[in-house]
């Protein structure tokens, strides 16, 4: 499960890296068009970078999850691995509730938006849509993999 899980996050590393390589094209021609008549102003390019900002911001969350730098804040202080292993598992429920409602509200999103088209690049509302029940389905297969390292902690089966 491990591997699998490596495999996702390598992926959806390179996903978040092509999101934002690809974000640099619509948003550098909004600006050339904004401020010089070189080239005509195109209004579609603002909706398809909104749309890859959305997925760019969802792609970085999920990979925060996995990394444990998204939803951490350090406010106690060095606690025994024990009980940080225990608070690690109070924080991780809270964000799988969020997780979860992120699935439930988003595939209800996702049916919204299921035969919808974007107004000027008439893409398919839906894979913009999708953002949201991808995350969450993907945060709660991480959580699960941190759920399982700090039960192991808790049981003192931690590896050293």
């Amino acid at each position: 499960m491990k591997k699998l899980l490596d495999g996702i996050h390598r992926l959806l590393t390179w996903l978040m890296a092509a999101t934002v390589a690809i974000l640099i094209v619509p948003v550098t021609l909004q600006i050339i068009s904004r401020y010089t008549a070189l080239i005509p102003s195109w209004i579609w390019t603002e909706e398809l970078s909104r749309f890859l900002f959305i997925w760019m911001i969802m792609l970085g969350a999920m990979i925060g999850v996995r990394e444990g730098s998204h939803f951490v804040v350090d406010v106690l202080p060095d606690l025994p691995p024990r009980a940080n292993a225990f608070l690690q598992i109070v924080t991780n429920f809270l964000v799988l509730v969020f997780a979860l409602v992120f699935v439930w509200w988003g595939i209800a999103f996702v049916r919204f938006g299921w035969d919808q088209t974007s107004e000027l690049a008439e893409l398919p509302m839906a894979f913009i849509f999708m953002a949201w029940p991808v995350a969450g389905v993907i945060w709660v297969l991480f959580l699960g993999e941190a759920f399982v390292a700090s039960f192991r902690v808790l049981a003192g089966k931690a590896d050293r």
